[in-house]
């Protein structure tokens, strides 16, 4: 049997071909799956198709929030005496705006809150308290707050996250 030039390039190229059309369509996945939007069953998928059934579309249209959900919800419970100026879930950030105490209307404050992690930990959280203060012409100027202020209230916010936590659990 002689050898055939064509056929053996053909085969190559046929092969180059599917495993590039594999390459391209595990690209193709629709960006990152989380755990709530990968596909469930156990069965075989080539290609998207066969195997186990689809995530809902409704679980998939839902963005989850990109910070720990008992540290988020603790910083708004705690800070909520406070006016709220901005507050963005997906970047764990909480804004507030200036509060003046009843008691004491000629000093107020201000918080910036970061949750920097998704889990429940002390050192996933972090608070910047800010202080002024009137002068004898009653223009606010800056004035150093105390520092065990900012850790009373990182202290309040996870207590309260860990409240929350244990009362879901249970």
């Amino acid at each position: 049997m002689p050898f055939v030039r064509g056929g053996f390039v053909r085969g190559v190229k046929t092969g180059v071909l599917v495993l590039g059309l594999a390459a391209l369509a595990a690209c193709s996945s629709g960006g990152p799956r989380t755990f709530q939007t990968q596909e469930q069953g156990g069965g075989f998928s080539l290609f998207g198709l066969g195997g186990g059934k689809k995530a809902s579309s409704a679980n998939a249209s839902q963005p989850a929030i990109g910070v720990n959900g008992y540290l988020w919800r603790a910083t708004l419970d705690t800070l909520s005496f406070m006016p709220l100026a901005s507050a963005d879930p997906y970047g764990g950030v909480v804004i507030t705006d200036w509060y003046v105490n009843p008691e004491k209307p000629d000093e107020r404050f201000k918080c910036t809150v970061y949750i920097l992690d998704s889990r429940l930990r002390a050192d996933g959280l972090n608070v910047a308290v800010f202080k002024q203060a009137k002068d004898a012409t009653g223009a606010w100027v800056d004035a150093p707050s105390a520092g065990q202020t900012e850790t009373d209230l990182e202290n309040a916010i996870l207590t309260k996250a860990r409240q929350l936590r244990l009362s879901n659990i249970g």
